[in-house]
């Protein structure tokens, strides 16, 4: 319901980008000439829907096959609260696509 209430309209993101962007779960980036830095997640965020997220990818990873397992292979290669981060990612660009075509979420039970 926090999503639904904060976002409002989500036509008004023209890609999933864009909706990451605005919730701020996309990495700082810092270039020069043919120098770039990819860092952690910006600091300009839309607090309160990126906080949702990344507690909504706790329960998440708890219940969808699919996020656990990608939870899972994350945490062999970083701190865990870093992969949940990625996760948040994964269920924003899920939520995106719900609510752009207006369908109903389903996941598998068994992978």
């Amino acid at each position: 319901m926090i999503i639904l209430t904060e976002v409002e309209n989500i036509k008004r993101f023209a890609k999933d980008e864009k909706f990451a962007s605005y919730v701020g779960l996309i990495p700082t980036s810092h270039s020069s000439g043919d120098k770039e830095k990819i860092g952690e997640i910006t600091f300009r965020s839309h607090n309160f829907l990126r906080r949702a997220f990344i507690e909504s990818a706790w329960i998440a990873v708890r219940f969808d096959p699919a996020l656990l397992l990608a939870y899972q292979n994350l945490c062999k290669r970083m701190e865990p609260n870093d992969a949940i981060v990625r996760i948040a990612k994964k269920l924003l660009n899920r939520v995106y696509f719900v609510l752009k075509n207006n369908k109903m979420y389903e996941y598998r039970k068994t992978i």
